[in-house]
């Protein structure tokens, strides 16, 4: 079977969906990826250990924010043009715009498809008629798709709700998985302070203003606690992450490649997040042995056993992350380390990526 993948970037595709397309290709099957066009390093590595899995690309033009009309119909007629010249017998599709745009397309020329819902994004948060736009937008793409695979069940029951997808057509999954061979355990930090970390985009959405307010709250209070913050910041908090650095409240990395030496180091990961189809950050802490602080949501919560391998935060709420911090802070060392374990034996239990696998592929392809 010739299967197509349509995705965002080569990066995500890799890190996230590596493992299928092995699977799908040591299966007997040809898979090939539409990838967008980029000349930023990493995600000229990731289409280059993408060719050497044997997954064929071909590149187009997207700007994964762009909301221009015009724009997104050159996109869409770029992905009719790989897909008449590919021919797939099957094409599976990541992110909003692939959801979209290629589902429109597989429809309307009878390719069977199966679309992924990695999250709602901003326009499902507000009422309105970007909402009821992106609804009628969904629900044309996806009238056919063979499966539709959800990342947390809050987002399926939204388009259940909406009468976009049928109940037939779902499929929960826990997330992507996460990797528990490359994200291992590791041994919990031996020393006498304690390092909060937080992996992701430094943009309202993702919980950062509760987060840098309750920490400066929790560095008035103790002095051998530490905030690290990874990932690439949006341009509206350049200036207060300079200025919470200058004042030693967080300690800023930027982008980092290889998260997993910040996750070795740190004694719980914190994610306060508005919104997430099913955070894989909070994964891959938990699966190297960290306790995980998070928002009491779906696509968060899924993360913690509850007391025991972390705790749960309310959205938007800096005064319970504030507490839940300080909680685990007043936590014995042998307590910390234990929830450590327990987030480990969670992820095995429930987050494998090899289970998520073998669930996505049998009904992707069941009769």
């Amino acid at each position: 079977m010739r299967i197509l993948i349509i995705c965002n970037n080569a990066s995500g595709l890799l890190i996230f969906r590596g493992m299928l397309i092995s699977k799908l290709i040591s299966l007997g099957n040809t898979v090939n990826a539409i990838v967008p066009v980029s000349d930023e390093s990493n995600e000229i590595t990731a289409q280059e250990k993408l060719n050497e899995l044997n997954c064929g690309l071909y590149e187009v033009k997207m700007e994964r924010r762009n909301t221009n009309p015009f724009e997104d119909l050159i996109l869409a007629n770029e992905y009719r043009n790989v897909i008449k010249e590919n021919r797939p017998d099957f094409v599976i599709t990541y992110t909003i715009k692939p959801n979209v745009y290629g589902g429109m397309i597989c429809r309307f020329m009878k390719i069977p498809y199966a679309a992924n819902i990695t999250g709602l994004g901003t326009a499902f948060q507000n009422k309105g008629l970007l909402r009821t736009f992106v609804t009628f937008l969904n629900r044309l793409s996806l009238k056919k798709a063979k499966t539709v695979i959800f990342e947390n069940c809050d987002n399926m029951q939204t388009f259940l709700d909406y009468g976009i997808v049928k109940d037939k057509q779902c499929l929960l999954n826990n997330g992507a998985g996460v990797n528990i061979d490359e994200f291992e355990f590791t041994s919990y930090p031996e020393n006498n302070e304690i390092r909060f970390l937080f992996i992701g985009r430094v943009m309202r959405e993702k919980g950062i203003d509760e987060l840098f307010e309750a920490a400066k709250r929790i560095k008035r209070e103790y002095d051998n606690v530490y905030f690290d913050i990874v990932g690439p910041y949006e341009e509206d908090y350049k200036r207060l992450t300079d200025e919470l650095v200058a004042e030693g409240i967080i300690e800023y990395y930027g982008y980092q490649e290889d998260v997993k030496p910040f996750i070795r180091n740190a004694h719980c990961f914190v994610l306060p997040s508005w919104h997430e189809g099913m955070a894989n950050t909070n994964l891959e802490s938990a699966a190297m042995g960290r306790p995980v602080i998070t928002s009491n949501i779906h696509g968060c919560k899924e993360a913690v056993v509850e007391n025991e391998s972390g705790f749960l935060c309310e959205p938007k709420n800096a005064d319970s992350l504030y507490e839940q911090i300080k909680r685990f802070i007043e936590l014995p060392y042998e307590k910390k380390a234990e929830m450590g374990i327990a987030a480990r034996k969670h992820m095995e239990e429930v987050f494998d990526k090899r289970k998520v696998v073998e669930a996505t592929i049998e009904k992707l392809f069941e009769e």
